[in-house]
């Protein structure tokens, strides 16, 4: 179980400049500056896309999906993981779990929540056939118009995102194009694939049903090779974890103001949805290779050397 009184630490990972550079020049800012990219920094360079995208798919979403959400639900299981991400310093301060079900497990319980009421409105659906397919220009619009949303990064603030993490997001939804390309709603696959392809569930219930199973797996992972975890191993499942619930949460955010205040605009709601899904995705490959595929030279040292 998790202490509630203990104390926090910095797990936070460092970007790159080359990352940094790569995010200013694909959101098209006015200049690079020379010291680190920050999202508020970017928010002040970048226009915003005039394309009509993003306002057509958010307005058939919001048309097709408000009445089918229960605010009341989403507002509060939101709220929920918002306690559950701000203790997550507090999980990387239990280092290695001390049983297979565990702190890991419990963070992620508002977000399995907030995915079963989002699958009992098929939601999901609805999504694979209204927003575009991830493509680079869908993304770059997607990434340009989160920076630009107030509300989102405000909310991002609320719950423990500082402006390093923050700006982590916008690498994970702007700079990996070829990644995002790979994952194909479910209504997209072509024929002759070697599977069945009316068994595969929607694109985002994918990503935000595996993003939660990755964290739930965490605590059996970490437990079940305590000998090979090291403190890098620990922060890396800290970090990746945090970048899925913030992907959910931005998601959530969305489905919350279907549902409620309407407060986004068409086109916010579009870059909520998508950039909430591509921070999934990116979140929990990222885990996978570098928390759950312990190699020779990422493993601790044996102490029977």
């Amino acid at each position: 179980m998790c202490d509630e009184n203990m104390t926090h630490v910095n797990a936070r990972r460092e970007l790159s400049g080359a990352d940094q550079t790569k995010l200013a020049t694909q959101l098209g800012a006015t200049e690079v500056p020379d010291q680190p990219v920050t999202w508020s920094d970017l928010a002040g360079r970048i226009e915003p896309d005039r394309s009509p995208t993003l306002a057509a798919a958010g307005a058939t979403i919001r048309g097709e999906l408000a009445e089918r959400l229960d605010g009341e639900v989403l507002e509060r299981e939101r709220d929920r993981l918002a306690a559950r991400i701000e203790r997550l310093p507090e999980v990387r301060e239990t280092g290695v779990p001390n049983e297979p079900h565990g702190c890991y497990e419990a963070v992620a319980d508002p977000g399995w929540r907030l995915y079963e009421h989002l699958a009992e409105g098929e939601f999901f659906e609805h999504l694979d056939e209204a927003l575009p397919r991830f493509t680079p220009a869908h993304i770059e619009r997607t990434a340009r118009e989160l920076v630009l949303t107030t509300p989102l990064s405000a909310a991002l603030d609320d719950v423990g995102f500082d402006e390093s993490e923050k700006t982590a997001l916008l690498i994970a939804v702007a700079n990996d194009a070829d990644r995002l390309a790979r994952w194909v709603p479910s209504n997209q696959i072509p024929d002759g694939v070697e599977f069945d392809t009316t068994t595969v569930p929607p694109l985002h219930r994918r990503a935000m049903g595996g993003a939660l199973l990755w964290i739930r797996g965490l605590d059996r992972h970490l437990w079940q090779n305590e000998v090979l975890v090291t403190e890098e191993v620990l922060d890396a499942a800290i970090a990746h974890t945090k970048t899925m619930l913030g992907g959910l949460f931005l998601s959530a955010t969305a489905a919350c103001d279907l549902a409620t205040t309407g407060r986004l605009t068409d086109e916010q709601v579009t870059a909520a949805l998508a950039a909430g899904t591509a921070v999934q995705i990116v979140g929990q490959e990222e885990l996978l290779h570098e928390v759950f595929y312990v190699t020779d030279e990422t493993r601790a040292p044996s102490k029977l050397r």
